[in-house]
Order: structure tokens, then sequence, then C-alpha cells
């Protein structure tokens, strides 16, 4: 009995994040707020159905009584995000919260699937970081003074990641981390989003040519001493972000042409200065000539996906756990495994379905700074997913990214909850003056 609710799972749970997918593209041809609400609430219906399942199969495998436990705490944290967002913000984006959900539960699925304890503090740092970021949107829409401190942004991004690479800890070729009291965090998690502010705030201020060489030279400096804590997949999100930014404030193809052609010959400079990065490149290109060596993640994560199939192995049906730092950086693969390539892709189109929701934002915006602010950081996550994705699947080398919300990392969970409360900021104040302008 045991073994078909299993096996009846895996293609049950499939089903319920394609209908949960399905309504997160459907919400965007819905005109009426009554509609769209509606149509949330069947995406929590699907959530909670798949949340559910999930747990029963974790449980079955393991009759660990934590197990139910655990699940039960989740299942209040998810109903409180929900109905205590809506009650502290009238107007707040019901898709991306319930995407943020949805997210948060597949990773504490996969988590107890791998590692309870990890899973365990993954949970109380997402719960954490939710209470902490639910005061963001109500900054977003009274303090105007964000838009006033360009160099406050800029000069402390720049002492974080100085920081990080004179006193950082190293980790698989690369300075990432500081530990302050006994606890480890990743400042350039935070940095990107004081690099998208500051950025924003110089465009604000002017679009000549002068103030676009000091923004340039401060990006730039950015991504140097990234790239001298060898934290080649933040330096590479830095640049994607300010690159495309830049692009979208002046419509300039000139910078976007000579900022492509200066970053492509950057990487090939790097490639030549860095031993882990000619490493991750050769392995890229072939793995399978040292399997068992520098080969092996990268293999393993390809053995993964390519065994769970369209429709997955079923949790506790696979080996995620083969594939070295599984729960951070290929937390992807182990998903594809287990869950299948259907349910991975379905992660895709929820993450591009935040993506899309970022964009309509930024395209509302009137104001400037506001803006560039939602774009930005729409960019810097959308990179995220596509860095992370890319190297579980060899698209593009392994750059040692978290997928948002989903990989373990406190330091990822809290800088995520912290974008999409400055988005959920600016979805509330355009509600908010749209609002008032039907009224008046």
């Amino acid at each position: 009995m045991t073994v078909l609710v299993i096996e009846l799972s895996k293609y049950l749970m499939i089903l319920l994040i394609a209908i949960y997918t399905y309504y997160n593209f459907k919400f965007f041809s819905i005109a009426d707020e009554e509609g769209k609400n509606r149509l949330c609430g069947r995406q929590n219906f699907a959530m909670f159905l798949l949340h559910i399942l999930a747990y029963v199969v974790l449980y079955l495998n393991t009759e660990d009584v934590k197990v139910l436990v655990f699940f039960g705490v989740q299942f209040v944290f998810f109903l409180c995000y929900i109905y205590l967002y809506r009650l502290f913000y009238r107007n707040v984006s019901r898709l991306l919260v319930n995407n943020t959900c949805m997210l948060l539960c597949i990773s504490f699925i996969m988590m107890t699937r791998l590692d309870s304890g990890k899973a365990a503090r993954q949970f109380v740092i997402a719960a954490a970081a939710a209470v902490l970021t639910w005061i963001i949107p109500y900054i977003i829409d009274r303090v105007w003074q964000l838009s006033k401190i360009p160099w406050i942004y800029g000069i402390l991004g720049l002492a974080l990641l100085a920081a990080v690479w004179l006193l950082g800890n190293t980790s698989y070729g690369a300075q990432l981390s500081i530990n302050i009291g006994g606890f480890s965090f990743q400042p350039s998690e935070f940095v990107k989003i004081s690099f998208v502010f500051f950025v924003a705030t110089m465009f604000y201020r002017s679009l000549e040519f002068k103030n676009i060489l000091v923004t340039t030279a401060v990006a730039a400096a950015h991504v140097l001493i990234l790239v001298l804590s060898k934290d080649l997949g933040s330096a590479l999100i830095f640049f994607v972000t300010y690159l495309l930014m830049l692009f979208v404030a002046t419509s300039s193809f000139i910078y976007l042409l000579a900022g492509t052609a200066s970053g492509a010959a950057a990487a090939v400079a790097a490639c030549g200065l860095f031993s882990h990065v000619q490493k991750r490149v050769a392995v890229w290109r072939n793995p399978w000539s040292d399997i068992s060596g520098s080969g092996y993640q990268i293999a393993q994560s390809l053995f993964a996906v390519g065994t769970g199939g369209w429709f997955g192995m079923g949790l506790y049906q696979g080996m995620p756990k083969s594939i070295p730092v599984v729960e951070k950086d290929f937390m992807f693969a182990a998903i594809s495994e287990e869950l299948g390539g259907i349910f991975a892709l379905c992660v895709i189109f929820i993450c591009l379905g935040c993506f899309l929701q970022f964009m309509l934002i930024a395209n509302k915006m009137q104001a400037m700074f506001y803006k560039m602010i939602a774009f930005g950081l729409g960019v810097v996550y959308i990179t995220q997913v596509f860095l992370t994705i890319g190297g579980v699947v060899k698209f593009i080398p392994s750059t040692g990214v978290t997928l948002p919300f989903v990989s373990y990392g406190g330091s990822s969970i809290l800088s995520t909850f912290i974008i999409f409360g400055v988005i959920q900021g600016l979805y509330i104040l355009k509600r908010n003056e749209e609002e008032e302008d039907e009224a008046a």
C-alpha cells in the first residue's frame, strides 16, 4: 500500500504544480481584481494539497513523527504569511506572495528529504526573514528620501565587498562569506540590492555622459572586487544587471555593444588568470574526462536529471545525496531526479512568472527611480535563476550561485525576501496611486 501511495503521489504532485503554474500565467490575462483574487485562491488550494501530499510521502518513508510536526509548523507559517500580508497591505500582489510560498514549499520538501536538520534551520531563517521584511513595503510607500542617498548605497556596498575580499572565508576557491559572532553571512547577496539602488539613484539624477561615467566606474569597482575575491558568479550578476539597467535608462545600443564586448574580454581574461575558473570551464566542456575527480559533481547532476526523466523517481527513490553540495548549487538536479522533469520545468515557469510580474511593475512605474529599481531587481533575480539552472544542466559552467527561495542558505533566503519586499512596496505604491486617481 505504501509503495502504491508513493508511486501515485509523484503523478499527483506533478498535476498539482502544473495546475498552479497554469494559474501563474493565466493571472496576467485577467483584467479585474476579483477574478485575479479567485485565481490566486485556487493557486493556494493547489499548493496546500501538494504540500500535504509531499509530507505524507515523507512520513511514510521515514515513519518519523517529527516530520508531521514540521509539516504542521510550515502549514501555519504559510497560512499566516498569505493572510497577514493581505491584512497589512490591502493592495499586495497576491501572485508574488503565492509564488514565494510555493518556492519555499518546494525547498522545505526537498530539504526535509535531504537533511532534516538543515530543513529546520532553513525554515527558521525563512520565517525570521518573512517577519523582518514585512515592513519593507511600508517603507517603500512612505520614505521618498530613498532616492536621495546614492553614495550611501555605493560606498556601503564597496565596503562590504572589500571586507569579504580582505577578511572573508574561502569556499570552493572563492572568498564568499564573513563570520561574525559565530554566524556566517554572504555580503554579496545584500550588496546586489544596494547596487541596484545606487545605479537607480544615479540614473534618476542625470543621464549625462559625465554621470554615466562616474556610475560606470563605481559599478566596475564592485565587479572588480568580486573578481579579486574570485566570486565570479556574483560578478557576472552585477555586470549583467548594470549593463541592462544602463541600456534601459539610455536606450543606447552603443553602450550595450561596448559593455558586451568588454564583458566578453574580461571573461576571457578571468579564465586565463584564475585556475579554479579554468578548471570549471574544462569540466563544463568535458566532465567525463575526470568523472571521479573534478567532473564528479556535474556528472552526478546530469545522471540525476537523466534518471528522473519526465515524471521523476519519486521522493526517496533517487540518489540526490550523491551530488556534492546538492542542497545549495544543485537543488534543481535533486528536484529533477525525484520529482521529475515536468515538475522542474514548472519551477522554472514559476520563477519566470515572478520575473514577468517584476517587469510589468517596472513598466507601470512613472518615476525613473522606481522603474529602474523594479527592472534592476528583476534582472538580478532572473540572472541568478539562469546561472543556477544553467550550471546544473551543463548549459553554462557552474558559477556556485543558489536558486532563490529554493536552495539552502540563509543569506540567499533573506536577500530574496528583501527583493520581493521592495517589489511588493512598488506594486502597493502604484495600486494606491491608481485608487486615488479613480477616487479623484
